[in-house]
């Protein structure tokens, strides 16, 4: 780790399990039932996380090329499946979205988990591809939420659209 120069790296803990091809993954984000396994040298770590409903994955999305990390404003072309033009798209940074495409592409999902055995996280809620390295798990808790909040028109509307409101 060199933070100085920028350059920091992590171990990957674990990974996604689910068999579903990409395309499907895409289609159905955030409701996608699998498994994050967990290796055996972090066993010790999952102690005690069968006490919470829900976790936030935290994920390498290595799926991202070295080119579009670099790119720094997207248009949100999830809203296309919506009925949008290419036209309609807002334009906006990728740090004020949700976009895989970023800097550093680390991907932060919300799952349930439905169970654990042993290494093995049975979850619901995933948007991640078969196989996305998993570099850290942290349990959800009531104060990580709050009941004022703004955000953009376009993505209440894509929320809206998807039945997430």
């Amino acid at each position: 780790m060199n933070v100085d120069g920028r350059l920091v790296m992590f171990v990957k803990i674990g990974e996604v399990i689910h068999g579903f091809s990409d395309d499907y993954v895409r289609e159905n984000s955030g409701r996608i039932e699998g498994y994050v396994r967990v290796f055996d040298e972090y066993a010790e770590g999952l102690e005690g996380i069968e006490e919470y409903s829900h976790l936030f994955l935290l994920s390498f999305l290595d799926k991202i090329s070295e080119d579009k990390r670099r790119i720094l404003k997207i248009k949100p072309r999830r809203l296309l499946r919506l009925g949008y033009s290419e036209e309609q798209l807002p334009e906006v940074g990728v740090l004020s979205s949700d976009s895989p495409i970023r800097p550093n592409p680390i991907g932060l999902t919300l799952v349930k988990l439905i169970n654990r055995e042993k290494t093995l996280l049975h979850v619901y809620g995933l948007d991640l591809f078969n196989k996305t390295p998993i570099i850290d798990i942290k349990p959800f808790r009531e104060t990580y939420t709050t009941s004022e909040f703004k955000v953009p028109n376009w993505v209440m509307e894509y929320d809206r659209k998807q039945n997430r409101l």
